[in-house]
């Protein structure tokens, strides 16, 4: 697996030794530079990942992925550049609403980190503007079909990529659709609903977790676990055969979610452009191959 190449903390120690006739010795002073590790990305859809990044990795092996000020490994889902619609605010990734809910501009679209994760923690923070609508997508592939008249046509990214929903609970009407509160905040949208609800209203900010583990995912919201499910499991068919993705209402997306990742059960990390605003910031990964 491609994947990611680690460095080693290196250590930079300065330190004066004076002596006088057999004398004192001055302590050394140890300088720890920042730890760093090597992420491949892809340039364009369905490239192979040539590229690579030197990112921070803290002592308990979250790298940073988004610096708060560049889109560095970040691209359009299905494109070569960031639409700009995204645009960087404050230290976050901001999308600039357009009001056209999932009818997206030809200047927005869905933001991915553009390296495939199989393995992982996906710690982040979120907050969404009043009556607005976003999802946290993962192990997302960028899918084409082709149409009636040959032509190649971009699929959208949820239909490979399960959602970690990002709403206004109060003010959104998917709130109170679906089954059981399961479009809700922090949901496996529209299959799983998030247990406690404990979402922020709009404006402030959430804490969002995301693991993914050899099928076991969990999602955390603000601190505390809100669901569990297992990929690749007859569970998992029957919850997409009870969905919107079910094999009967839409075919390509129950077979890709039911065999979500693919072939190597990795894929990217993407934030949804839903046409409303909404913020992320402090996004970090841990890798757990």
């Amino acid at each position: 697996m491609k994947k990611a190449i680690y460095t080693l903390t290196c250590l930079a120690i300065t330190g004066a030794l004076t002596a006088c006739g057999g004398g004192n010795k001055k302590a050394a002073e140890t300088a720890e530079t920042p730890a760093t590790q090597m992420l491949s990305y892809s340039k364009s859809m369905k490239a192979a990942e040539t590229d690579s990044l030197a990112l921070p990795v803290d002592k308990d092996g979250y790298i940073t992925i988004f610096d708060g000020k560049t889109f560095n490994g970040w691209r359009g889902y299905g494109k070569e550049n960031v639409p700009s619609r995204w645009t960087i605010e404050d230290g976050c990734i901001k999308f600039n609403g357009s009001g056209g809910g999932e009818a997206q501009t030809a200047e927005g679209g869905d933001l991915i980190f553009a390296h495939k994760f199989k393995n992982f923690e996906l710690e982040l923070e979120w907050k969404i503007s009043k009556g607005g609508n976003s999802g946290i997508l993962y192990l997302a592939q960028e899918v084409t079909s082709t149409d009636k008249d040959g032509n190649e046509v971009l699929e959208p990214i949820y239909i490979s990529a399960p959602e970690y929903q990002v709403l206004d609970n109060a003010n959104h009407p998917d709130a109170k659709l679906g089954k059981d509160n399961n479009r809700q905040s922090a949901s496996l949208y529209d299959m799983i609903p998030a247990v406690p609800q404990n979402a922020k209203p709009f404006g402030e900010w959430n804490t969002a977790k995301i693991m993914v583990y050899k099928g076991t995912v969990v999602h955390g919201q603000n601190g505390e676990n809100v669901l569990e499910y297992h990929l690749w499991t007859p569970q998992w068919t029957k919850m997409l055969e009870e969905s919107k993705f079910s094999k009967e209402k839409w075919p390509l997306a129950f077979d890709l979610l039911n065999n979500c990742g693919g072939e190597n059960h990795e894929g990217f990390i993407g934030l949804q452009d839903h046409g409303d605003d909404v913020w992320y910031r402090n996004i970090r990964v841990k890798v757990l191959d």
